[in-house]
Parts: structure tokens; sequence; C-alpha cells
């Protein structure tokens, strides 16, 4: 019994220097590229407390920590609760080779790095939280919803595959209402009107200052690199959310003066890049970093870890409980382009609206290994860019090194792709 004890410190011990190492190399690397505004600072400073320094997150008083498994978790109403949601969707590679022993060969990594940080118990982030609720978007999260709940309370969160019609949307409503009870037992607070309403409304401020965000990000040369942006936007995963607006609020305006003195991160002519497919979740940001240090510019993301998650704001019609519930399951299933639903027309059209508004010349089509939803839809884009002439490269990563440097050759190729393609065009 000693030598298992010993042996399990060992471990946990071998984990802590291998998990902080890599994330404090991947933060390091985005710090790098060039003029990093000061207001996007804070951002990074959470992400090395939670992952290098493995600090507790800040909290909003005394709030507890609700985790969650995918961006259709409503935020909203984990405020209403009096709680704090924390998104635990992780690209740690030293989690993930823990988490391989508890999940099958062929399971997403993202999925088997939030097992391994269940197992190992070394993220205060993770640790903390009290309940997780986990959207069944896929086979795997839906597994994972009951392996996991051996190590902390999980509720799974039915999504409907459907959601043109007002029948779709009532199946995720009376989801909601079915956590309502699991959230106000776990934090002791009741969720009122009143609650749900401000709720919206702290949710609402980080989308309004998103939404104002999206406007420079636009810019043509880029005020911002696009690795960066994804990094403050994981931040938001692990900070409350005032003090994420907050934060974003003095970000813009840094950019609107950027903009003003004409300070851009990329030049007239640095090939545009799109990055959409599994998420990007922090520290698994190699894909971002090699698009920027081949020389190409990340000008946008379709992905749930990147903008997706507070494009859309809440459209309250019926300022009543009832009236409230259904613009949250409407705001969480109609607008959401995530390849669980069936037709996923939309995320067609999105892409092509993003291509256009911010002139976008390449995509790079990211797939986790093992992570089918995405990967299914491949050929479906690759169809539609052709019409418009924009090329596409599927890439395919796991969490691990060991794939970078043939990432970096297909990469430094695609971005030279795009380069004789637009020289082409100017003769």
């Amino acid at each position: 019994m000693a030598e298992q004890i010993q042996a399990g410190k060992r471990q946990r011990e071998l984990f802590i220097k291998k998990s902080t190492r890599v994330a404090a190399s991947y933060l390091s690397r985005a710090k790098a590229l060039s003029e990093m505004p000061d207001a996007a600072k804070p951002f990074f400073d959470v992400l090395e407390n939670t992952y290098v320094k493995l600090m507790d997150i800040p909290k909003d008083g005394h709030r507890k920590c609700i985790g969650t498994l995918c961006v259709m978790v409503p935020a909203e109403l984990v405020y209403a609760a009096g709680a704090m949601p924390v998104r635990l969707c992780s690209g740690s590679y030293t989690a993930y080779s823990i988490g391989d022993d508890y999940i099958p060969r062929d399971a997403c990594p993202l999925v088997k790095a939030v097992m391994g940080f269940g197992q190992i118990g070394a993220l205060p982030a993770f640790d903390h939280c009290s309940l997780l609720v986990a959207p069944v978007t896929c086979d795997c999260k839906k597994k994972l919803a009951g392996v996991i709940d051996s190590v902390k309370n999980t509720v799974p969160l039915h999504i409907p595959p459907l959601k043109k019609e007002d029948a779709d949307t009532e199946v995720f409503l009376r989801e909601l209402y079915r956590l309502i009870p699991i959230l106000e037992k776990e934090t002791g607070r009741e969720i009122t009107a009143q609650s749900l309403a401000e709720g919206i409304n702290m949710v609402g401020e980080a989308q309004y200052e998103m939404s104002e965000f999206l406007r420079y990000r636009k810019h043509d040369p880029a005020l911002l690199h696009g690795t960066q942006v994804m990094a403050i936007m994981n931040a938001y995963s692990y900070m409350p959310v005032k003090m994420w607006a907050g934060q974003m609020h003095k970000l813009n305006l840094e950019m609107r003066l950027r903009m003003e003195q004409e300070r851009f991160v990329g030049r007239k002519n640095q090939p545009r890049i799109l990055i959409t497919g599994s998420p990007i979740a922090f520290p698994n940001i190699k894909i971002p970093l090699l698009i920027e240090e081949m020389g190409g510019i990340l000008a946008a993301d379709e992905t749930c870890m990147g903008e997706r998650g507070l494009y859309d704001p809440v459209s309250v019609i019926d300022p009543g409980f009832d009236g409230m519930m259904r613009a949250l399951a409407s705001r969480y299933t109609k607008p959401c382009t995530c390849p669980v639903f069936v037709d996923n027309s939309q995320r067609v059209y999105r892409i092509r609206q993003m291509i256009k508004e911010h002139k976008i010349q390449g995509v790079v089509y990211h797939v986790l290994r093992g992570c089918l939803v995405y990967d299914y839809e491949y050929q479906i884009m690759e169809d539609e860019l052709g019409k418009l002439d924009i090329p596409i490269i599927r890439v395919e990563s796991d969490y691990n090194e060991e794939d970078v440097e043939q990432l970096r050759i297909r990469m430094e190729a695609f971005i030279e792709l795009i380069k004789l393609k637009e020289y082409a065009k100017q003769k």
C-alpha cells in the first residue's frame, strides 16, 4: 500500500512538471508574437495562473464553481443560481496521457484530457468545481458523462439532434428546466425571474464587448494576432464574466487607439486565414501558432472555444420567467453551428459570411483525432469553399508534439499556395 501511495505521488509530481512546462511554453510563444496589447496581458495571466502556477480561478464573491463541458451549457442559468461556470474543455497533453488509461484509444483527446484531470487531481479549476454539467454533443461526451461521474457528480444535458422547429427547442427547454432544481440544490439559491434577468445581463455585457472587439478584428491589416485572440477567448473559461467583460472593454479602447495610430501586427498582403473545426482548447494552441509563425495571420475563427461562444446574445421578448427560459433555449440551439445537429447548413452560411467580412484567403479545417462529428463535415465545407475559390486544408492533430514538424511543413506550403494564388490574381 505504501509503495502504491509513493508511486501515485511520483506520478502526480511528474504530471505537474510536464503539464506546467508545456503550458508555459505555449504561453511564451503566443506572447512573443509581435505587438501584444497591454490590455491583453491580464487574460494571459489568468491562463498562466490556471495552468502553470496551478492557482484557483478568480471568483466573483463566494460563488460556487460549476464545471461545464461544452459551450452549450447556458452560463446565464449558472450565474442565476449564484454560481460561476468554469468551462473544463482542456488541451493539456499530459492530462490526455493520463486519460488514455481510462478512455478507449480512438476517443477524442479533449475527452481524455478532461478525464485525466479528474483522475490526477492537480488542477484547482477542476478540483474546486462541485458539479459538472456535460451536454451530450457526441458519443465521446455521452460516455464521458457516465465515466467521470465516478470522480465528480456529473449531470448529462441532452441536446436535440434537430433545431429548426419550435418542438426541437422545446426538447432543450425541458432539459434546462430539469437542470434548475439541480443547480438550486447545489448552490442553495433559488433561480428567480430577477436572478435570471441578472444572469442574462451579465453575459450580455460580455457579448456586447465581444461584438465591439470583432469590429477591430476584421481590420486589414490586422491589429492583433489571432493566436492571442484565441488565448483571450480561452481565458473566458476561467474568469468571472464581469471581470472578463471589463478587461475586454479596456482591450477595445486599446484597439481603437491602435487603429487611429495605424499600429498593425500584420502586413497588407499577408495571407488572412480562418480556422474552423474541432475546439482549440488551451494549452493546445499549436495550430494557431503555426499559422502565424509560418507567415499567415489568423484573421478569424469559427470554433466553440473561440468567438462562437459569445457571438449571439439572448433575445428576450417576454420578460417573464418562462419567456426568458425560452429565449435561452432558442439562443443555445437555433444559431448554434455545432455539427451535433443533423442539418448544419447554417454553419456553411456563417463561414461564407465570415470569409467576406474578414477578407479571408484560406481556411484551415482542424480535426482532433477521433472527432468524427467535425470530420464528417469536411467534405461539405471543401465543396462549398471550392465554389468560392477559397483554398482549404484539412489538418488532423492529437494532443502531443510529435506531429508539429509535419504540420509545420504543411502549413508553410498552404500559406505559400495562398501567396502564389493572390499574386496570380494581381497580374
